[in-house]
């Protein structure tokens, strides 16, 4: 039998910054293969779209995998955009984001990413989030990677965008995220 090491999980994604940082992030604890595949999300909570995602993926694979969701939340919004995050960005912009929040002292936010694995079409999705906070700022740095332009992480003078991937990827929500899965699945010998 192969070690833990040595089996591929499948990582459902067409997003190549979105790979490329889980990859940096997970190093070689998981082979992790990634599949272009376009789930219809529901609307919902983090938890709920993510469950869903999950589930509608392994029944089209039929293997185990990973998804991943990441929603942006604004506090003085009542953590609107959230999981809509990206169609709020891809209809506004960063600058639009930023006025959202215009009327509002208040422009702190958190990161939260949600990992959903499930080991195959008949098993419940098991859910690992990351949240980092920080405020949403004018945008900064390269702007290849969604909203890391707009989002300050508390403790830092640097958005996402402006700080080294190697900085980012030990303080993410993303991070922290693939930290709890890592630890589930160095701990279950039966995945993959």
């Amino acid at each position: 039998m192969a070690s833990k090491e040595l089996r591929k999980l499948v990582f459902v994604t067409g997003n190549k910054h979105k790979l490329a940082e889980v990859q940096a992030i997970l190093g070689t604890s998981v082979n992790l293969v990634d599949h272009k595949l376009d789930v219809t999300e529901i609307q919902g909570s983090t938890r709920e779209v993510s469950s869903d995602k999950c589930r509608r993926a392994v029944k089209e694979i039929n293997r185990p995998v990973i998804t991943e969701d990441t929603a942006l939340c604004f506090n003085a919004l009542n953590g609107l955009p959230g999981p809509y995050i990206k169609w709020f960005l891809e209809k506004l912009g960063h600058d639009g984001l930023n006025r959202m929040l215009a009327g509002f002292e208040d422009k702190s936010a958190y990161a939260l990413c949600t990992f959903a694995y499930s080991q195959g079409p008949d098993a419940e999705p098991i859910l690992f989030e990351g949240k980092t906070p920080g405020m949403i700022v004018p945008p900064r740095g390269s702007t290849g990677f969604g909203w890391d332009p707009i989002f300050q992480p508390d403790g830092f003078e640097l958005t996402y965008a402006e700080m080294p991937k190697d900085l980012k990827n030990t303080i993410s929500h993303r991070y922290k995220a693939l930290e709890n899965l890592k630890e589930f699945l160095m701990s279950n010998s039966d995945w993959g």
